[in-house]
């Protein structure tokens, strides 16, 4: 299976008037072909902004890439131009994002907003854009679509209009879909519904899929490998049943240990990861879980671990498992 998405050492900083938020520092991770490679971890810890970062929709300024590189198909997305960039997003790399409501443009029709990828990129005349609308929106499930093609965004459910996302983000075949958190805003049912219909899209498709999400229990089923991020880096990396057989970081242990199981004994706790999150205004030093970590050692408060494997397949960033460095 070959590489898709190759990212190195993405870095990317906001400056506001209380200082520098450092939003990503420095991750590196890769996409094959075909996969579905989940990025989880608590709000505010850099999983949007890397992938904002990837497709160049970080608003400059506040933002801006400090550095590093992301290599699709031969090409620097972060190097290249802005007509080049603007030729792979939503072409050849598409992204739905979590509120569709904020999403789609309320004054303008479905048909119109999804119309517009095929027009834009293919140069398709109005009449074949609006079958291929209609066609699109049948895959993804909306019933009695050529009638609702004329519809306005707010004449649809909440699940009615994440499909009508989908349906804009698949419009062009891309090779990769990246899916910010695109359940959350939906109730239970709807999201199951909405990840069955993604799992079968991709397998139609052969897609691959970065799927944004800080629940854990909802990529089990549906991931290749997990990215488990914290404060703005990588701390673990692992296939997904060695990550929920064998967590290695104190942090995504401590992220499972706080899932509701089938199998917890009557009666017994959900434990919680004690303290907050650390601000971003101030400069990482040591490793950011460290205040919170039970396991702490005294390296911890002073130097960071790097990303290191430890064992096939799965990377850890942690001095318990880095001891001889």
């Amino acid at each position: 299976m070959s590489t898709l998405l190759e990212v190195q050492d993405l870095c990317t900083h906001f400056h506001i008037p209380e200082g520098i938020v450092y939003a990503v520092n420095g991750i590196s991770y890769h996409l094959d072909e075909g996969e579905t490679l989940a990025v989880v971890g608590e709000s505010g810890c850099g999983k949007s902004v890397s992938m904002l970062s990837v497709m160049r929709l970080i608003p400059i300024p506040p933002g801006e890439i400090v550095r590093g590189c992301a290599l699709y198909r031969e090409q620097d997305l972060l190097h290249i131009s802005e007509k080049a960039i603007e030729q792979i997003r939503g072409k050849e790399i598409a992204m739905v994002f979590q509120d569709p409501m904020t999403s789609l443009n309320p004054v303008l029709t479905i048909g119109r907003q999804i119309t517009e990828t095929l027009r834009t990129h293919f140069g398709m005349e109005k009449e074949v854009a609006n079958q291929k609308a209609i066609d699109l929106m049948d895959q993804v499930g909306i019933p009695d679509p050529k009638s609702r093609l004329g519809n306005y965004p707010h004449q649809f459910s909440g699940g009615m209009r994440q499909r009508v996302m989908l349906a804009m983000a698949l419009a062009c075949g891309p090779s990769i879909l990246i899916a910010d958190e695109p359940t959350t805003a939906l109730d239970v049912t709807i999201q199951a519904q909405i990840m069955e219909l993604v799992h079968a899209l991709k397998q139609q498709l052969n897609m691959a899929i970065i799927w944004i999400t800080h629940d854990l229990g909802v990529v089990a089923g549906l991931a290749d490998r997990v990215i488990v991020m914290y404060a703005g880096f990588i701390v673990e990396e692992a296939r997904v049943d060695d990550l929920y057989a064998s967590p290695t970081h104190p942090y995504t242990q401590a992220l499972l240990e706080a899932l509701p199981r089938v199998d917890r004994r009557r009666g017994q706790r959900l434990l919680s990861i004690p303290g907050a999150p650390p601000s971003l205004l101030v400069e990482p030093k040591g490793c950011p879980f460290a205040p919170r970590c039970s396991k702490t050692m005294e390296r911890c408060l002073v130097e960071n671990p790097s990303l290191k494997f430890i064992r096939p397949e799965h990377k850890a960033a942690c001095w318990l498992h880095q001891v001889g460095s």
